[in-house]
């Protein structure tokens, strides 16, 4: 089953069982899916589906912060649950190890050695880690590999 199929089967789901929050946020995500599908032309592959769903993730704990800030816990503690719910479309997180040896395969595989191969090297990793990771981290990881 697909990732897409399976979100609009969560979406009955969550009809059939009354589950108003739940509801609100699969069909948040699949606005968004139809939204991509719509301006793109295009049908959705899992991978597409994982990279809107880390969008998101990431816009509801840039709004946490916002909240928290602004003094609303009842609405950073709704942002928080909606992460949940989508958390759960993502792929199985990488352990630090895993993540540790894909840098080292795609440093080796640059074939170029310093920042210079930044870019290269984050262009292989990145189909590879896509929800999986947290780019942000590895970037870091990779800057302290490649040296100055």
């Amino acid at each position: 089953m697909t990732l897409k199929a399976r979100v609009t089967e969560d979406m009955k789901a969550a009809m059939r069982a009354r589950e108003a929050a739940r509801l609100s946020t699969i069909r948040l995500l699949l606005a968004a899916m139809k939204q991509k599908e719509v301006d793109e032309r295009v049908e959705l592959t899992d991978a597409d589906v994982v990279g809107i769903i880390d969008k998101m993730i990431k816009q509801r704990r840039e709004s946490i912060t916002q909240f928290e800030a602004g003094g609303r816990p009842e609405l950073a503690a709704a942002e928080r649950a909606e992460i949940e719910i989508l958390q759960g479309y993502m792929p199985q997180r990488l352990t630090e190890s895993e993540i540790d040896a894909l840098i080292d395969a795609a440093i080796a595989g640059a074939g170029v050695s310093g920042m210079a191969a930044m870019g290269k090297v984050m262009s292989a990793l990145k189909p590879q880690l896509a929800g999986r990771a947290d780019m942000g981290e590895v970037s870091a990881r990779v800057k302290l590999r490649l040296g100055p």
